[in-house]
């Protein structure tokens, strides 16, 4: 007899470290500037491929397996420098440059892959977000700026109450040499409600994220939403992940930087354009330093 269990499609831990730098924080900043110039360029490669998605949802209910494997790895990879850094300031160990797990680091996120998605949903995903978009804005600081890159997700410092949270924490670790563990799990509860709603907005669930703060390193067991929840039989076998390889990574590096120099490229033609018609008089005639044409 096969079995059913209601599963949370958006899994969320992180451990903090037992001994933390008192000063180590400081230079976070400085020492996360190679990661955050990838990710940068990896979240145009997310904007893209979630286009991409998009349709393949629309018209097929699925969302392609490799694309899903990519956009939670950028995700995954988000999250981990961001509990190093003013995310939570949770770890002083460096996190890893890959998409892939990596269960050992004190910082995990697994996002369970959906067998079907709604066709009609994704029409709509971005505007039953925008109450949780709000609330997010005040976590992260700049709800224009996280509608607008539709689920990135990054912290700077006193950047939203998450930020301002972790440099208090990081005021409280220099001077007691402590990190208080109530306010860790409070930063938690931020974080995770963040990232759910990124994965919402990113088209990777139909569940719809809960108006809940889950505090703690843990992540519950009970489901996320009863809206949209999705029902998985125990003995139903996923297909296959997706490794993307470093050659993949590049691929996609080099082609965001690509169509970044594309859309450079449009800005500057159509700025010629405009400035060419704004030369010419009412007579139609190009006026020039030196004279009419």
């Amino acid at each position: 007899m096969t079995t059913q269990a209601v599963v949370a499609p958006v899994r969320i831990q992180a451990r903090l470290d037992a001994q933390l730098s008192r000063w180590l924080w400081l230079l976070k900043w400085l020492l996360l500037i190679p990661h955050f110039i990838v990710l940068s360029l990896l979240w145009v490669g997310v904007g893209v491929l979630s286009v991409v998605a998009f349709f393949a949802i629309l018209f097929t209910g699925r969302y392609p397996r490799p694309l899903f494997d990519f956009n939670v790895g950028v995700l995954r990879w988000s999250w981990r420098v961001a509990f190093y850094g003013f995310g939570a300031l949770g770890t002083d160990r460096y996190p890893p440059f890959s998409l892939d797990e990596h269960p050992d680091y004190p910082a995990t996120l697994d996002i369970a892959y959906p067998q079907q998605l709604s066709h009609g949903l994704v029409l709509v995903k971005w505007l039953l977000a925008l109450p949780h978009l709000l609330i997010v804005s005040v976590f992260v600081g700049g709800g224009g700026y996280l509608a607008a890159r539709a689920g990135q997700w990054a912290f700077s410092i006193g950047g939203g109450l998450i930020g301002l949270l972790a440099v208090v924490a990081g005021l409280i670790l220099l001077i007691t040499g402590r990190y208080p563990q109530g306010l860790f799990d409070f930063i938690l509860g931020l974080d995770r409600w963040v990232l759910r709603v990124a994965a919402y907005v990113g088209l990777m669930t139909d569940s719809y994220p809960p108006f809940r703060l889950d505090p703690g390193g843990a992540d519950p067991a009970n489901p996320s939403s009863d809206i949209g929840t999705r029902l998985v039989a125990s003995d139903q076998e996923s297909p296959p992940r997706s490794r993307w390889s470093a050659g993949g990574i590049v691929a996609v590096i080099v082609g965001s930087l690509l169509v970044l120099g594309g859309l450079g490229s449009a800005a500057g033609g159509a700025a010629l354009l405009i400035g060419n018609t704004v030369a010419r008089g009412t007579d139609g005639l190009i006026r020039t330093l030196d004279g009419d044409l």
